[in-house]
């Protein structure tokens, strides 16, 4: 049977499964779900095998909320001997169709950290096993050019004696291992809350628009920024920040001078000057009051992107944040302006989701009542 394998943060498999569900009956594919619970793995079981790249050719990955990569099988899972699993994995596969890379992977708990080390191992003579039968490209190391017309083999192993095996469009996928970034936690940094904005910017911003979107220079307001973990990100990047936060801001960033501290609510803080371009916020606050402030700020013009998170219940996690992501959808399509609007859980998320939000029209200047 053929699949869709999706990776989530573990816990959250029902959340992943309703939305690819959801997303699949929108273009009239359907089929059953099987959550690996506490695994951060859910199967989608489709009845009809051509629908799984039909998919992924119709629904980009980034419109996904809660997946973090996904891949179709083109096996079943398949038991491996103690001995001989290249041999057994690459007979398994045959040479019908090829592949730009291969992604060696686990599930995102303990036992798959462990799992991890025998993956490194087993993975360069898999690798020369599979180039050989020409079912792995060779990689031109002078271009280092990605195929955005070619497909990755996924080899997601449950343990040393079982693994699954499929594809992802190279087009329509993370670019990391189970698409988790491995970043490193900046020492100077106030707060591990950093990794969420460093993760959020490498994710949403294309990196060839780093330039012109994340640059020194630029103004940013940081919304409930106490102790600064957001803003150091900021900070980092050259931006002058204004800090909103009833808390105590970390006196490394103050002494940058790049950073000033108003404290206050940041339900009541508005900017002097239209001259802001980035806000962030990340509040331990209701979803819903947080995505009608940050709708209200770009409406308004008070500033040109946003980033921010929407803390999740402990139930109905998928239908609350769908409804607080429409309710910022109806906002901006009541006053006719063009958007980009995208959430994601994060690898560095835990109870919450980010959200980055800009105006691609400019906005109307109406007067919103903050």
């Amino acid at each position: 049977m053929t699949s869709i394998v999706l990776f989530c943060r573990p816990g959250f498999e029902k959340e992943c499964g309703a939305e690819v569900q959801e997303k699949a009956a929108w273009n009239e594919i359907y089929g059953y779900l099987e959550l690996k619970k506490n695994q951060g793995i859910v199967l989608f079981h489709l009845h009809e095998s051509e629908h799984g790249e039909v998919l992924m050719n119709k629904v980009p990955l980034k419109r996904l909320i809660f997946a973090r990569q996904w891949f179709v099988t083109v096996t079943d899972i398949i038991d491996l001997p103690d001995y001989n699993r290249v041999e057994a994995i690459t007979e398994a596969l045959g040479n019908e169709w090829q592949y730009t890379d291969l992604r060696m992977e686990m599930t995102d708990t303990n036992d798959g950290k462990e799992l991890s080390k025998f993956c490194r191992k087993l993975s360069v003579p898999l690798r020369q096993a599979l180039r050989k039968n020409k079912v792995l490209t060779e990689k031109s190391k002078a271009t280092e050019q990605v195929d955005d017309d070619g497909a990755i083999l996924h080899a997601l192993f449950f343990s040393g004696q079982q693994v699954i095996l499929g594809f992802s469009l190279t087009r329509n996928s993370s670019p990391h291992i189970m698409g988790i970034p491995r970043l490193k936690f900046p020492s100077l940094a106030p707060s591990r809350s950093t990794l969420k904005l460093d993760e959020a910017f490498l994710y949403f911003i294309p990196r060839e628009e780093w330039d012109t979107r994340l640059t020194s220079g630029m103004n940013a307001v940081d919304l409930g920024s106490a102790p600064g973990g957001w803003t150091y990100q900021l900070v980092r990047r050259g931006m002058m920040v204004t800090a909103i936060d009833n808390g105590p801001m970390a006196e490394s960033l103050m002494e940058t001078g790049q950073v000033k501290h108003k404290m206050m609510d940041g339900f009541k803080y508005l900017p002097q000057k239209q001259n802001v371009y980035w806000l962030v916020c990340d509040m331990i606050e209701k979803p819903q009051r947080v995505a009608k402030l940050m709708s209200e700020w770009l409406l308004h013009g008070y500033c040109k992107e946003a980033m921010f998170n929407l803390k999740l219940p402990m139930k109905g996690r998928y239908q609350q944040v769908s409804e607080d992501l429409q309710a910022i959808k109806d906002a901006f399509n009541k006053h006719n302006v063009k958007y980009e609007l995208y959430a994601k859980h994060l690898y560095y998320d835990r109870e919450e989701v980010t959200v980055h939000a800009r105006l691609l029209s400019p906005a109307p200047l109406i007067a919103v009542d903050l």
